[in-house]
């Protein structure tokens, strides 16, 4: 049985804030719907402090930030996003268009398309997170998007560089320097200098998830995601230095990032908790660190693998990171996670920032019903029929008159009737069942 070395301790205020967030973005997104430009611009000079005539970024600024990057920023920049679109590409290249002929003279199929376009929020005002630009701009682009407009807060009171240099990279049409719930709605409804797009992607705080949940249906959304999740699963094999920063990489994101840990090594789970208090003292964002760790981390002892493999599979975590003696008994026999990072020698740092894997992740247990942001996402799969002869119609015709007037409905059976009596000549009664 699971023995918690270490149990999170989520407070009572942190509910009573996920209920002030729902409150606060409904009446923001209600205002801003009602008042668009004037409500954004409001909303980006209080929370960001940031106002100019015109929030999109001229072609002019785009190129002199690009300008800006040393040789090294620019060639890091592509070499990401060129692992990013390598698989993307490969991706799309999966879905394939299918077309049977299901009985003779009955044609189904269906079609892949690309929404017309893609609003790609990405997160920049605590850290300029470019990695974002390339999850979903490049993604966006390999699905065949043809207008991509992307929105990113200011960095320190003006366009982050590199995360502009990002966008413009990818392949963004239109580039906007707004953030938060203001971004989010500009993009999902359209206002009268931004026009609206089809579905929205990209992570974001609390406030942006939250716009994203409460605008999804007006729009399509990549995925509902909450902080970000790191669960490893270990065995004595690795040591507690690697564990704790690995846990703490990730903790760092925010102060209600959970980070957990399985293992069945007891002497593993005692000396990771050792090496999170010497590594916490000498990381520079102890402050969030410490505060995640404190209220969410957890180590759990358990008895051997089948029982890290469940715990796993319960906590259905955005990353789950494994360190075992036998990493592919994991590989095979987990189910419900965002994303697997399978052997020390990976981490969910790679996965984030430049292996080529999508980072924008399923969290709060999503996970039990959605992978997480591909090219599938941006793609409407489309069916079509078509009959070619008059006995398929007349075939498919009877069948479908009669099941109509098991349910009762009349109209639908006369759509099938006028095709049985054109196309195959007998006779049908107006609200008859074709024999």
């Amino acid at each position: 049985m699971a023995e918690w070395i270490k149990k999170a301790e989520p407070t009572e205020q942190q509910v009573e804030r996920n209920e002030q967030v729902k409150t606060d973005v409904s009446r923001i997104l209600l205002d801003i719907e009602r008042r668009g430009d004037a409500a954004v611009r409001e909303l980006s000079v209080k929370f960001d402090n940031w106002d100019r005539a015109d929030y999109r970024l001229t072609d002019a600024e785009v190129e002199e930030t690009v300008s800006k990057l040393t040789q090294r920023e620019y060639d890091d920049i592509i070499f990401a996003q060129e692992q990013v679109r390598r698989f993307a590409d490969a991706q799309r290249k999966s879905m394939l268009d299918v077309e049977i002929e299901s009985i003779p003279g009955v044609i189904l199929g269906h079609k892949h398309i690309p929404v017309s376009a893609a609003g790609c929020y990405v997160p920049g005002g605590k850290y300029p997170l470019l990695a974002s630009a390339h999850m979903s701009i490049v993604t966006a682009k390999s699905a065949g998007v043809p207008n991509i407009t992307t929105a990113a807060p200011p960095f320190m009171g003006k366009p982050a560089p590199y995360i502009v240099a990002a966008q413009h990279l990818a392949g963004a049409d239109n580039i906007y320097c707004l953030g938060g719930i203001q971004a989010v709605a500009a993009m999902a409804l359209g206002t009268e200098s931004v026009k609206a797009v089809d579905i929205i992607v990209g992570p974001g705080n609390a406030y942006v998830a939250e716009a994203k949940r409460q605008l999804f249906g007006r729009v399509g959304i990549d995925l509902f995601a909450g902080p970000t999740e790191v669960l490893l699963i270990t065995d004595d094999s690795v040591d507690g230095e690697l564990c704790a920063t690995d846990l703490l990489g990730q903790a760092e994101h925010g102060v209600d990032s959970p980070a957990v840990m399985l293992t069945t090594s007891r002497e593993l789970a005692l000396e990771t908790l050792k090496e999170v208090e010497r590594l916490l003292q000498k990381l520079p964002t102890e402050k969030i660190a410490r505060q995640a760790w404190d209220n969410f981390g957890e180590i759990i002892l358990c008895e051997n693998f089948e029982e890290m493999a469940k715990l796993s599979d319960d906590y259905a975590s955005e990353h789950v990171q494994i360190m075992t003696r036998d990493d592919d008994y994991f590989l095979k026999n987990l189910t419900t996670y965002g994303a697997l990072f399978v052997g020390a020698r990976t981490n969910v740092s790679y996965g984030d920032k430049v292996i080529g894997t999508n980072h924008t992740l399923p969290t709060n247990k999503a996970a039990r019903y959605t992978g997480g942001l591909w090219v599938g996402k941006y793609i409407k799969t489309c069916t079509y029929q078509r009959v070619v002869t008059d006995e398929a119609s007349t075939l498919i015709g009877e069948y479908c008159s009669r099941l109509c007037l098991m349910e009762g409905f009349v109209g639908h059976a006369e759509q099938a009737n006028i095709r049985v009596r054109r196309y195959g000549g007998k006779h049908v009664g107006y609200g008859e069942p074709a024999l």
